[in-house]
């Protein structure tokens, strides 16, 4: 098992690709695509990075997963289907956050809430090949409903692909004040991932560092465990509940949130162009 992260450095994003380079074969976890919120310029400079990345090994691409549908950042889970190939995963809640946001975006009936737009919809306790390499699928809600952690093993060891749920040590917890997110489920989702062995390396979705430390795309259970600011050891979840909610009332909303949720909850797929030629996304007011 090898696993190469990739930092895009705008949304302090990481992509992550996990290969078994015995097989040649791979899966890409969570691609950013490039996005300019002032001009709404697009572009797929970072992602493609990536993209060269698996044709220089020669790795065939099976999956595209999707941790959940991201608030700070576009996917480019579109792009890299048509470069790669590969089937776009992402949990089988996500039907939860696309009726919750068709109402906030007031989409019309073309837009599908049975999460169609994907190929694999999972749910908890699936798995998925990667070569040797068996991905266990656990659904971790809390910071959305449908955010899901993939655990990758094979004979040397295991990680877990944790999406929006934990963070370094250092920075903590996800927010929960999305609609549909809850604090204590997400203190639950925590404490199914911090049962995990000791050894298990987190692989980070995102990574905001303190002050004279640089971005880092791992952790450990046993690191989390003794240092998360905000879910150590000795945290309760009555403690826990308290923290997140009075932070979370303190934080803007991200300032990709109405881009990124729309394209993201359509699996990645910009809006259709109009009949100028021209693509155009929603802007709620006063909805958020």
């Amino acid at each position: 098992m090898q696993v190469h992260s990739f930092l895009h450095s705008d949304t302090e994003t990481y992509t992550h690709i996990l290969a078994d380079t015995q097989q040649q074969v791979c899966a890409l976890i969570d691609p950013v695509l490039d996005f300019d919120a002032k001009s709404g310029h697009t572009s797929s400079i970072s992602v493609d990075e990536v993209i060269d990345f698996v044709r220089e090994q020669g790795w065939e691409l099976l999956y595209i997963i999707e941790t959940h549908a991201h608030a700070d950042h576009l996917s480019a889970a579109m792009h890299v289907k048509e470069a790669l190939g590969g089937q776009l995963v992402i949990g089988q809640h996500i039907t939860e956050v696309q009726k919750t946001f068709k109402k906030i975006f007031n989409f019309d009936t073309s837009f599908r809430t049975d999460a169609s737009q994907f190929d694999i919809l999972t749910n908890d306790g699936d798995t998925l090949k990667v070569g040797d390499i068996l991905i266990t699928v656990m659904h971790v809600p809390g910071h959305t409903q449908a955010d899901t952690a993939y655990i990758a093993a094979d004979e040397e060891k295991t990680v877990v692909f944790v999406g929006d749920t934990l963070f370094a040590p250092d920075v903590g917890t996800a927010r929960c004040d999305f609609p549909g997110g809850d604090a204590k489920t997400l203190y639950q989702s925590i404490q199914k991932l911090l049962a995990l062995p000791d050894d298990t390396i987190i692989y980070l979705c995102h990574d905001y560092p303190s002050a004279g430390r640089k971005h880092c795309p791992t952790t450990t259970v046993a690191a989390q465990k003794l240092g998360n600011i905000h879910v150590k050891d000795g945290i309760n979840e009555a403690e826990f509940v308290q923290m997140r909610e009075r932070r979370d009332a303190t934080l803007e909303m991200p300032r990709l949130i109405i881009p990124a949720v729309q394209v993201n909850i359509d699996a990645g797929h910009l809006p259709d162009p109009e009949a100028n030629g021209v693509r155009y996304l929603k802007v709620p007011l006063n909805a958020l």
